[in-house]
């Protein structure tokens, strides 16, 4: 499948498009979009492309990946699929904004179906695993597709980095844990979709990430 990058909001966030080419279905991954005319981009990509949003699939609910989550999810007429050990994070996206100074509006966020470890999503016929990888918050879930070689990490595993635990529900140890049995596990050649920066792959990230070795 294909994946479309936008980056978007304050905190430069990265939310993605994956799809499979023109007219067909499609996921929205973390839409972070804060501002109308970021909102229009992803549109406008979606009515370009002639595309069928069918989910909106959140790694984690922190506020700069999920300020969009429920424009999409009314806008399309689908649900949100995230961890449900991140409700409380789900409900409480004003108050995050504004612990970070940023003065959006953003809505409580409603998660409409509860995924974890066990969870298989289909879209365009591939298969998309959720993992669970706890650490960054208490339900950070990445989207392995392995028919695409791709998997989504959210704010877990970035490149020659990591994700921070030190906000409330993060873990370090739990992080750590996360990457090394949850993706490290994965073919070295998988691209690594972030939730901010540039894009690498496991391989790279076991060689060259300071914090985390193979």
């Amino acid at each position: 499948m294909k994946v479309s990058k936008f980056i978007v909001n304050p905190i430069g966030e990265n939310t993605y498009i994956l799809w499979n080419g023109n007219g067909t279905d499609a996921a929205i991954v973390d839409p972070g979009m804060m501002y109308d005319e970021e909102r229009k981009a992803v549109d406008d990509f979606i009515v370009k492309n002639e595309l069928t949003v069918k989910m909106v699939l959140m790694t984690h609910l922190h506020f700069d990946h999920a300020a969009s989550a429920r424009y999409v999810a009314d806008k399309y007429n689908v649900n949100v699929y995230a961890n449900l050990a991140d409700e409380h994070l789900a409900s409480s996206l004003p108050l995050q904004a504004g612990m970070f100074g940023i003065n959006v509006s953003i809505e409580p966020l409603k998660i409409d179906i509860g995924i974890d470890e066990n969870s298989i999503i289909e879209l365009n016929g591939e298969k998309i695993k959720v993992l669970s990888t706890p650490g960054h918050t208490g339900g950070s879930v990445a989207f392995y597709v392995a028919d695409s070689g791709v998997v989504f990490v959210g704010d877990t595993l970035f490149c020659q980095s990591i994700g921070r635990t030190d906000l409330p529900g993060g873990n370090h140890r739990q992080i750590i844990d996360s990457i090394k049995h949850k993706l490290y596990v994965l073919p070295d050649e998988t691209v690594v979709l972030p939730g901010h920066g540039d894009s690498t792959t496991i391989g790279d990230e076991k060689c060259y990430n300071p914090y985390v070795r193979f």
